[in-house]
């Protein structure tokens, strides 16, 4: 592939799918670890440290890998991206300011004391630690999705000379879209951390360790998914009402729509082929788009021919189904696991290999649902006001291809390291309640 613009696009993609990953699970596992805290200090039950203990070095991995992969990615905004600063940079430079000094700062503040303080400070002010880093990484996950939304929906803007300007900054914070990125987002990273929590909780259930805290873990992942998973589902079809009102080429994208028509079917399975523009192997529903989308079987949807410069469909309609398949397996896994452990004290083998199996489904359905997302916006970068091809730098594609290639092994490596060491600490067990619970991860206790 020699094309730079087509490198810079996949180059940054790589980027953003291994960092997006880490922060979808610190910002939930921080709450995690709060509830533990608290419960802790309502029942004086050790097991609710024991968790404590165990998930906070997860949470300290996660931090790390999502600060060094976050600076990477920053990087690119200047080397192959320079347009735009250029040209959104009056509101883009702003709202990213905002993420570390009202975000960053806290959470780099306080998370010394949550890791090393358990034992150099007194309870209450352990607790308030941790609640205030769940708070920072909670506002930064607000503020990237400020700037992402605002890149779907602008306003609170106007162009002078081809550059951006605010004129209200409060239009440009609660954007259209930004309510319902931000819940899909905060849930989305709900659940990814509670099927991390059931399936590794799983996992040393079935290596047979009987500490006390395993299954209390498994049923804390198992009813918290089992909870947010409907929640999630009404939040993803509200964001698509959105979406459909805002960029109806991305909807018609995601339902394989080719034709603007009156009692549009919901296409089950279908091989866009973005070259005829038309659908391979179709299988549809007749009348179902239309009803779910306009709730009225004869509604009228557009369709991806009438936005020529519309996405490819291809990408969209396939990441769209992986998304909603996942989706649709934590509805069932969890609801499953749920009722037997209303019944029963344990789970049997199958469900047990099950959650294993489904311990890093949460990352498989965000790095899905970022792909409709984002591919689903081209040509824009920020919709409307700045396409991808305007805002790429003129970095020949030799250097780019060899940087991509570098990124790749290198993420490679990190993920592979990263699972390794969750299944390492959690065939270990929870560290003695003397030792200071990141001692262990650095190999000092």
């Amino acid at each position: 592939m020699s094309d730079p613009l087509m490198l810079a696009r996949i180059q940054f993609a790589a980027n953003i799918s291994f960092h997006i990953l880490f922060p979808t699970l610190s910002i939930a596992l921080g709450w995690f670890l709060l509830f533990f805290k608290v419960q802790l200090g309502r029942t004086g039950d050790p097991r609710w440290m024991a968790l404590y203990r165990f998930w906070v070095k997860v949470f300290a991995l996660c931090f790390a890998l999502g600060v060094v992969s976050g600076i990477t990615m920053s990087f690119q905004f200047g080397t192959n991206w320079p347009g735009f600063m250029l040209k959104v940079g009056n509101i883009a430079g702003p709202l990213l300011a905002y993420e570390v000094l009202t975000a960053f700062f806290m959470e780099a503040t306080f998370l010394s004391i949550m890791l090393f303080g358990m034992n150099r400070v007194s309870e209450r002010i352990h607790t308030l630690a941790t609640a205030l880093v769940c708070i920072g990484t909670t506002l930064s996950a607000f503020w990237i999705l400020v700037l992402n939304s605002w890149m779907h929906t602008p306003a609170g803007f106007e162009m002078r000379d081809g550059v951006a300007h605010a004129t209200d900054w409060l239009a440009i914070v609660f954007n259209p879209s930004l309510p319902y990125r931000l819940t899909h987002m905060l849930l989305a990273s709900g659940l990814t951390a509670s099927f991390l929590i059931a399936g590794l909780s799983a996992y040393r259930l079935r290596r047979g360790d009987t500490a006390p805290e395993v299954h209390l873990g498994l049923k804390v992942g198992v009813w918290t998914a089992a909870v947010l998973i409907p929640l999630q589902i009404l939040a993803g079809d509200l964001h698509g009402l959105n979406t459909l009102h805002h960029q109806p080429a991305k909807v018609a994208a995601m339902e394989g729509l080719w034709e603007t028509q009156a009692g549009a079917p919901a296409v089950l399975f279908a091989v866009p082929d973005d070259a005829m523009k038309r659908n391979h192997y179709e299988v549809a529903v007749p009348k179902l788009a239309s009803l779910y989308l306009t709730h009225d079987a004869e509604g009228v949807v557009e369709g991806l021919r009438d936005f020529p410069d519309g996405p490819r469909m291809a990408p969209v309609f396939f990441s769209f189904r992986v998304m909603v398949g996942m989706g649709l397996m934590m509805l069932m896994v969890s609801w499953i696991a749920a009722g037997m452990l209303q019944r029963r004290a344990s789970l049997p083998g199958w469900l047990l290999r099950s959650l294993v199996a489904m311990s890093f489904s949460g990352w498989i359905a965000v790095i899905a649902g970022w792909y409709v997302t984002e591919i689903g916006r081209q040509p824009w970068l920020v919709a409307g006001v700045l396409t991808a091809a305007d805002a790429a730098s003129t970095v020949p594609s030799s250097m780019i291809a060899s940087t991509l290639a570098m990124y790749l092994a290198l993420y490679a490596a990190l993920l592979v390291a990263f699972i390794s060491v969750l299944f390492h600490l959690a065939r270990k067990g929870t560290p003695p309640a003397h030792a200071p619970a990141i001692a262990t991860t650095l190999g000092v206790a």
